[in-house]
């Protein structure tokens, strides 16, 4: 059976982007996955790498656990808001922390950067307030950036693709639950284009 790992990165229970994670969730199973349901909210860590990369800071239990379930994971859907061009400081400091050099990434001898986590596609879904057009005229593409190629590329998952939801401050009902839809059968889509490539950690996945 084909494993997901769903990160909800957004620090109440009671957001869009948990609700998101629900429906994407019981699309997923659906479709035969296996679907583990990491909420960030929900760990005991510190999220300020407080010695930089100069020192070591001992992973916490929740952090040492949340390693070993990003390994066992084929999929990785990760949802979180778009704050401030950026993700909230909880998502960030899970980043900083358990996105360890050695761990997730290394720099081969010539100095280039090599992911350790190949073999694993992903999914964001992100919340945003912005329309698509500002955020790619205006902002440049913040997710892109920082999400997609700064940090989950940069580990070696991929591909990675992203699904936008919004503007939601001015959303009504009726955009909310077509989103919640539109989130489940994403769920059943990534499933099962892992169970149909017969994805398992460590294999390597061709974008498409």
């Amino acid at each position: 059976m084909s494993s997901v790992l769903l990160i909800d990165g957004h620090p109440n229970p009671e957001s869009l982007c948990s609700a998101l994670a629900a429906r994407y969730t019981q699309g997923a199973r659906s479709a035969g996955a296996n679907v583990d349901v990491l909420a960030l909210r929900e760990l005991r860590f510190d999220p300020v790498l407080h010695l930089g990369y100069r020192g070591e800071q001992p992973l916490e239990p929740d952090l040492q656990q949340a390693q070993q379930r990003i390994r066992a994971a084929s999929h990785v859907c990760l949802v979180t808001p778009l704050w401030w061009g950026s993700v909230p400081a909880l998502l960030k400091g899970f980043f900083d922390r358990t996105l360890q050099r050695g761990w997730a990434y290394r720099y081969k001898p010539n100095g280039m950067p090599e992911g350790l986590l190949a073999g694993r596609s992903a999914r964001v879904l992100l919340t945003t307030d912005s329309p698509g057009w500002y955020l790619r005229l205006v902002q440049g593409s913040p997710t892109e950036r920082q999400l997609v190629r700064s940090t989950l590329r940069f580990c070696g998952l991929k591909p990675v693709r992203v699904t936008r939801f919004g503007p939601v401050h001015n959303s009504q009902p009726a955009d909310r639950a077509r989103w919640l839809e539109q989130a489940a059968a994403l769920g059943g889509t990534d499933a099962a284009r892992c169970l149909a490539a017969g994805v398992r950690p460590g294999a390597v996945v061709q974008a498409r």
